[in-house]
């Protein structure tokens, strides 16, 4: 894997480093990334963040349970005071012994008791006159909003205030415009003592259920979704240890969901990368083994071409024959070797764009060419002379002159026609907008298919048995270095039609 990070070793602590670090220039160990703390593991996450979210939750609704469970606190309270104030009422005897009125109020809880009914009030019983009343509740109109202020402000700040608290009788013990309502005085720390043990008790319920539910939805995202991440998580460590390993390919599981989807492509890529490293394996030998036999075999062309320069000399009839196909033999062998050796280079060098007249590289490569008259193929150059371009000047005479080369190479075979075919070279250039278009074109038999589907790869876009297939490829990465693009026409009946797009200025700024 090409990350890299420092040997962190052990931290001040004494603990092994938890994550690597990258630094440029040293490999990470594939147990760096396996060997994680606790606390950093996806899963230890998942389960703290799904706690806290049903700790969060039973929080909200721990909130207005508490100010309910005060409520009715207080509402039994009345309830009790009602029965006891009915039962004083029925008797007739509004003049309750003392001894009754200390019973009454122990057994309530609280220090007044009152009924007022139709604007008059009845002190039921009474312990003593508190000094002040803190708070006075009415029971019969308290919002939601205020009950949870209270019922908090009852938790942290009660234990010594006193309350005043009332409610009409209810309906079923009166009508409801009777005006009648029983009243009582209370100190709030019995409700702030029974609020504590609830709040505690509903604290470990909560804690409990939290536990519980984050447990169960954990093992259920485990095994549905953590388990498959981890597979795939391993599978890439050891995939990045060994790439060109076959066995280190992750197999996708029986999956129809994006896991499944996601391992499939995961497995699609390995292979994938594993075809292109063999390839620029395969590239890297060639291009070692052609850079040890370069010396020796330019030795042994150049020493054949001047035998054949000698041999073209010779008045011998035999030797006349046989010679341009040797002189062309060798020809052909030198344009291998220098496209092998121009494709072996680790990389071409950066372009160095000038302001150049198109005309003068198309002459250039017309002359490269070198079309006798016998041949019968046509150079047209439809090019302006003041046709002005910004390019590398010599990496666009490569690509120009391996396009011709292969047209002139494609209607050279061509003979099953005759004579009466007309083939032609045509080069031509144009702009649109901000870019200018330069078109290669001749009248050949074309592409085939298989050309076609490689067409810029090296080695399988070839049209020939004997061809390498590099020259379109070398063509298209001087191109894209340029910032342009190179395609084959597809509306063009016959022959092939190559068009060349290179960033450019606009007409009026030429001007």
């Amino acid at each position: 894997m090409a990350i890299a990070q420092k040997d962190t070793g052990r931290d001040a602590e004494g603990e092994n480093a938890a994550m690597p670090v990258a630094d440029p220039g040293e490999k990470i160990s594939e147990g760096q990334f396996t060997r994680l703390r606790w606390r950093n593991r996806l899963s230890s996450k998942l389960l703290l963040l799904i706690v806290l979210a049903v700790l969060i939750a039973e929080v909200l609704i721990f909130v207005p349970s508490i100010a309910n469970m005060r409520i009715r606190w207080m509402e039994s309270r009345l309830d009790t005071v009602e029965a006891v104030s009915e039962v004083l009422i029925a008797s007739g005897n509004m003049n309750i012994p003392r001894d009754v009125q200390d019973k009454v109020l122990v057994t309530t809880g609280t220090k007044a008791i009152a009924l007022r009914e139709a604007g008059a009030s009845h002190l039921l019983a009474m312990s003593e006159m508190p000094d002040r009343i803190d708070q006075v509740i009415d029971l019969d109109n308290i919002s939601e909003a205020a009950a949870i202020w209270d019922a908090f402000g009852t938790l942290f700040n009660g234990g010594d205030r006193t309350l005043r608290i009332y409610s009409s009788i209810s309906p079923q013990d009166a009508p409801q415009d009777s005006g009648r309502f029983i009243e009582i005085v209370t100190s709030d720390a019995p409700l702030r003592h029974a609020m504590l043990l609830y709040a505690g008790n509903v604290a470990f319920v909560s804690l409990l259920i939290s536990v519980i539910a984050a447990s169960l939805i954990y093992l259920i995202i485990h095994e549905a979704l953590l388990l498959p991440i981890r597979i795939m998580h391993r599978n890439m460590m050891d995939f990045a240890a060994a790439p060109e390993n076959p066995t280190r390919i992750l197999v996708p599981e029986d999956r129809k969901d994006e896991f499944g989807i996601a391992q499939y492509q995961i497995a699609h890529m390995q292979s994938d990368l594993q075809r292109t490293l063999k390839e620029k394996r395969h590239l890297a030998d060639l291009g070692l083994a052609v850079s040890k036999i370069n010396h020796d075999m330019r030795n042994i062309l150049a020493s054949a071409q001047l035998l054949s320069d000698r041999l073209a000399d010779t008045e011998d009839p035999m030797v006349q024959r046989f010679a341009p196909k040797l002189i062309h033999t060798l020809n052909r062998a030198i344009s291998y070797s220098e496209s092998v050796m121009a494709y072996g280079r680790s990389q071409e060098p950066p372009p160095r764009p000038r302001r150049v007249r198109l005309g003068t590289i198309i002459k250039d490569v017309e002359q490269m060419l070198d079309l006798s008259s016998t041949s019968g193929i046509e150079f047209e150059n439809r090019v302006a002379d003041d046709f002005e371009i910004n390019v590398d000047s010599e990496q666009l005479f490569r690509v120009l002159s391996n396009l011709c080369r292969n047209s002139v190479q494609a209607m050279e075979r061509d003979s099953r026609h005759g004579d009466a075919v007309i083939k032609r070279l045509t080069l031509s250039a144009g702009r649109i907008g901000t870019a200018a278009i330069i078109g290669v074109e001749d009248t050949g038999p074309g592409l085939p298919q298989k050309a076609r589907e490689h067409l810029f790869t090296a080695f399988k876009g070839s049209t020939r048995s004997d061809g390498t297939g590099l020259g379109l490829a070398i063509a298209q990465e001087l191109i894209q270095a340029h910032g342009g693009t190179i395609e084959l026409r597809e509306d063009r009946p016959i022959g092939a039609h190559f068009e060349i797009r290179l960033p450019d200025l606009p007409d009026w700024q030429d001007k």
